[in-house]
């Protein structure tokens, strides 16, 4: 199959926003036109999974997982830019390349393995909404997850605006959410040179066993098989000559641009989130590791001092529900689909089965723990196992890819960056691996 024939990529979205040529000399003219799809990439390291890992290693940790948090980002950055490379040269998403590789029985096999993970992200979400529903509302988790079920609406509406208009929305949120946590975490007065302390690795993550768990909850929550598969779909979303080398060049710059200034905004704000715990929730002898945790202790003056206020627990509780996040997750789900089955859906009935699919574990584990609150953060946890178990046959195709010489010309990856991006592979697999064996 030529590339040439091959169906493009989110058919939607793709080649649907026009960037200034080559020749035009605006940096931040070209900056602002290619800047979107990063922030798109971004919301999803901010999900319900993120929020607990971060103010979870915070409270318990205080800031010396930020060396963790900084680690994972800068893997992520990695991975993202071999994600943009071959949407942009090969004009291809992850799943049509594998596609093209691998045979039948390969292609089912893989569209299982990632159909799981985008299940499993779909799950913090439901639970995440549920729970924020019974903290504001005192709705029974039953009924909050079953009305998950209209969220399909949300990502109808946010559908009808166009790619462009989703990229400006999500990315006022992602600057609302830094705003509101940095004016919260300056307000906390934290100790700067412990904070600059934990950015530094140490030996005592990989001897303690509960830190090296907790640490290891970062990296799964972190780097996600759905954002590398999103990535090389989005790349694509930009209209210029692709048959001009010089542009070419330019749409790779600015998207790696794009996309590292949000996976920055997203550290900081995870950061943030982390330093928060550390600030407010490490002097308190309980190990802080649920969501009505946070929501209670954000309201006690004992726990959080001047800053308690019901605002900034309400605020919180609607952060958890992870439904800007549910819109990406929709996309990336349909990339899959498409790219390994040839199966084309419209994106609100992609939308729809996915989440009557995820519905169905989360209520026979409802039914069977009685809707314990406790409990169903635990699907939190063993989604990001999901994820951990998905993220290497996402990865090595991907490594292996953009090192295919046929398929990227002088794109293709100098044997340095191949080396880089198999030994990070590698590792986190090993390191998902002990966070399975450890979770079992």
């Amino acid at each position: 199959m030529s590339q040439e024939q091959t169906h493009k990529s989110l058919d939607e979205i793709n080649q649907s926003v026009e960037v200034p040529s080559v020749y035009e000399t605006s940096f931040v003219q070209k900056f602002l036109a290619y800047s979107g799809p990063g922030a798109l990439v971004a919301v999803g390291y901010m999900d319900p999974g993120n929020w607990l890992t971060s103010l979870s290693g915070g409270s318990q940790y205080r800031y010396s997982l930020l060396s963790v948090l900084l680690m994972s980002i800068l893997v992520a950055m990695f991975m993202q830019t071999l994600s943009i490379k071959l949407g942009v040269v090969a004009r291809l998403d992850l799943a049509q390349a594998i596609a093209q590789k691998v045979p039948k029985a390969g292609r089912y096999t893989l569209w299982i393995i990632n159909e799981l993970a985008m299940m499993a992200t779909d799950m913090t979400g439901v639970v995440g909404t549920a729970i924020a529903l019974k903290l504001l509302f005192g709705l029974p988790l039953l009924y909050g997850i079953l009305f998950t079920i209209f969220d399909v609406l949300l990502v109808l509406l946010f559908l009808r605006f166009g790619i462009r208009r989703i990229e400006f929305i999500v990315l006022t949120a992602i600057l609302i959410v830094g705003v509101i946590f940095g004016v919260e975490v300056s307000r906390a007065t934290p100790n700067l040179a412990q904070i600059a302390g934990g950015l530094l690795p140490t030996p005592k993550i990989l001897t303690n066993h509960e830190m090296l768990i907790m640490s290891l909850g970062i990296v799964g929550a972190t780097i996600m098989p759905h954002n590398v598969y999103l990535h090389s779909s989005l790349a694509q979303s930009r209209r210029y000559d692709y048959h001009n080398p010089a542009q070419v060049n330019e749409a790779l710059r600015f998207a790696k641009w794009d996309s590292n200034v949000h996976l920055v905004a997203a550290f900081l704000i995870n950061a943030l989130l982390l330093v928060l715990g550390g600030t407010l929730f490490f002097h308190t002898n309980g190990q802080l590791s649920a969501f009505q945790d946070v929501y209670n202790g954000l309201k006690n003056s004992a726990i959080v001092g001047n800053l308690a206020s019901p605002l900034m627990s309400t605020l919180f509780a609607l952060l958890i529900t992870g439904m800007i996040s549910s819109i990406t997750s929709t996309l990336s789900g349909q990339i899959v689909m498409e790219g390994y089955l040839h199966i084309r859906l419209p994106l609100w009935e992609r939308r729809l089965l996915t989440r009557f699919v995820t519905l169905i574990p989360i209520l026979a584990i409802g039914f069977l723990v009685g809707f314990n609150d406790h409990d169903f953060e635990q699907i939190i946890v063993y989604a990001q196992i999901a994820l951990s178990i998905a993220l290497p046959f996402t990865l090595f195709p991907m490594v292996a890819l953009t090192s295919n010489h046929d398929l990227m010309g002088v794109h293709t990856n100098q044997r340095y960056v191949t080396m880089i991006g198999y030994l990070l592979t590698t590792i986190i697999t090993v390191l998902n691996l002990q966070f399975v064996i450890a979770a079992f």
